[in-house]
């Protein structure tokens, strides 16, 4: 979301590039079922960009980075307010060769908005978006490939490039990309009325697709929503109390033609389809405070989902088809909170993920109509704390989920999925992360250990230096449940554990400096019946900076610096049969990287 505001298009897809990080001044992570605050539905939750304004935001910044592969990042930004109105707008680019053959990448977004605050009760923004992004796809390897050469892309034999079909599989000979242009237009506006605040928005977003793969796909997408919520935070029966209620309607219409790709080229036209979306998502929360101490949280949500596809193509079969689902995720849970710095919490909830249009569509040709997929739902039982205490910020959850139906993607293709619907799975994990001030008051003097529960240091530039260990591990632990086929495995395409932490010396002028550090101690499976396994791999970095909030701020970073050789990510099959097949995605070599910036 972006500032409250739906970003996936309405079928839940997502393309991460419509997103502009450097014009966000936060993100907030609503972790699984705390999604519902904003009507989220799936087992992950929601992620929510809130936007710099004119009243937030430097009157200029500028920006540069430059490092390896040829990459660049550039923005030129500013915002101001002038009597009622604020501004905010944004200019980025970014460019890059890539570690790999055929892995350059380019874009351009601007983004920007624009308040008009009519009084202390009223004010309504309107926010523009415009991206292209043009990007070269270099597929994945095998294992072998990977250990002789992590840069060349997924080629075919040199001697088969000339000929049609096999050439369609060489990314670089069929230049297998994924480019788009998207404009986002969208307004929200919220009137406070006493204790209530009510929030109405909009969005229209309309992107072009243009992506050859083994064939040619040309989408051109139209996505309309509509966000009703309000937020009710007045005392009920002499207890602090918070009910959030809420409605977001979404559509969405696609116009998808494919065709053959013929070296690069679009060949001949094989298809013609409309595609439409509907989403009816209604939400409501309460949290009421029994005590100064204990909270109790219920909620529900009730979506109504419909997936429909017109097959226009005058010959073959005809594959029109017509899905929906219903799904009610249902929440109740407690918080503690023993002091203002330190929370306890617990919950249970259900979660409703129906498919995507690229989740329906069959991607080979023996299937008439859209695959028939069950949506993913899932109950989910959580217990964790979060808090500060002096030099120490933590945020611990445990989870269990029961799942039905998981949409499990298998490539059966290079560049092609198929969906399923799993049997029983579980997903059981910790996220856990902390800061922590190891040393503190090296050079300075201020009185930094004397403010127990109540200390801030949250800052990114606090009053006293310190050694500042960050940690963020997770534990995957999601497994079939007495599959017939798979038995107990773990699913295939995640590690089990991850870890990612850094040291770093900050001194209260702006200066610092560190190490940095990503370990993958175990490989995991790239296929459900596990036969084939990445190998496990450990990263070391380090950055020097100097941070300013006016004025010239810059820093110089050092990336894989041993020029480890690893699997970053991988694609799924089904069975691989213990074939080394190419589903391993390389990560990227050293780099080194180096940026300016200066705001006023």
């Amino acid at each position: 979301m972006q500032d409250g505001i739906p970003i996936n298009l309405a079928d839940g897809s997502f393309d991460f590039q419509v997103i502009e990080p450097l014009a966000s001044k936060a993100v907030e992570v609503f972790r699984g079922s705390n999604g519902l605050e904003y009507g989220a539905t799936t087992l992950g939750g929601a992620l929510n960009f809130i936007s710099y304004t004119g009243y937030d935001a430097p009157l200029l910044d500028a920006r540069f980075e430059f490092g390896s592969f040829n990459t660049y990042r550039a923005q030129l930004a500013s915002g101001d307010v002038v009597g009622p109105f604020d501004y905010y707008v944004s200019l980025t680019h970014f460019s890059t060769d890539g570690y790999r053959d055929h892995s350059n990448q380019n874009n351009q977004r601007i983004f920007a908005n624009l308040g008009w605050k009519f009084n202390n009760e009223l004010e309504t923004r309107f926010y523009v978006a415009v991206a292209q992004t043009d990007s070269d796809l270099p597929g994945s390897l095998t294992a072998a490939q990977l250990e002789e050469d992590p840069t060349q892309a997924q080629r075919v034999p040199p001697f088969l490039r000339s000929l049609q079909p096999v050439a369609r599989f060489d990314y670089v000979t069929s230049n297998w990309k994924r480019d788009y242009d998207l404009i986002r237009i969208a307004n929200k506006t919220t009137w406070q009325i006493d204790d209530n605040r009510l929030s109405v928005g909009g969005f229209w977003s309309r992107k072009d697709l243009d992506h050859p793969i083994l064939f040619v796909i040309d989408q051109l997408t139209n996505d309309f929503g509509v966000s009703l919520r309000n937020d009710y935070t007045g005392d009920f029966l002499g207890h602090k109390n918070s009910l959030i209620f809420g409605f977001s309607p979404t559509w969405g219409y696609v116009n998808d033609s494919r065709f053959a790709n013929n070296f690069g080229e679009r060949g001949s036209q094989f298809a013609s389809t409309e595609q439409s979306a509907l989403n009816l998502d209604f939400y409501l929360q309460e949290q009421f405070w029994i005590n100064s101490q204990w909270a109790v949280c219920v909620g529900s949500q009730l979506n109504y989902v419909q997936r429909n596809s017109t097959d226009n193509w005058p010959t073959g079969p005809d594959n029109s088809d017509s899905q929906s689902w219903w799904g009610v995720s249902p929440k109740a849970g407690f918080l503690y909170q023993p002091v203002k710095e330190v929370q306890f919490y617990t919950d249970f909830s259900r979660s409703f993920e129906p498919p995507t249009f690229g989740e329906l569509v069959e991607a080979s040709n023996g299937q008439v109509g859209l695959v028939q997929l069950d949506a993913q739902t899932g109950s989910t039982i959580e217990i964790g704390t979060r808090g500060r205490f002096k030099h120490l910020t933590w945020d611990l959850c445990y989870y269990y989920s029961w799942m039905q139906n998981e949409l499990m993607a298998y490539e059966i293709a290079p560049g092609l999925t198929q969906t399923v619907n799993a049997d029983d799975t579980r997903h059981q994990g910790v996220e856990f992360a902390a800061n922590w001030d190891i040393f503190y008051n090296l050079f300075t003097h201020e009185k930094a250990d004397s403010k127990g529960f109540e200390g801030d240091y949250s800052s990114e530039k606090p009053d006293f230096d310190r050694v500042l260990l960050r940690v963020n591990y997770l534990w995957n632990n999601f497994a079939y449940v007495n599959d017939s086929v798979y038995g107990n495995n773990l699913l295939p395409g995640i590690p089990e554990h991850y870890i990612r932490a850094e040291l770093l010396y900050e001194h209260p002028c702006g200066f610092y400096i560190g190490p940095n550090f990503e370990y993958v101690p175990v490989g995991y499976s790239i296929d459900s019946a596990g036969t084939v396994f990445t190998d496990s791999y450990a990263l070391l970095g380090a950055k020097i900076g100097w941070r300013s909030p006016t004025g010239l701020s810059a820093y110089f970073e050092v990336r894989n610096i041993v020029d480890t050789t690893y699997t970053a990510t991988s694609g799924v099959v089904a069975n691989a049969n213990g074939l080394d097949v190419a589903q391993f995605l390389p990560g990227d070599g050293r780099g080194f990287y180096f940026g300016v910036e200066y705001r006023w």
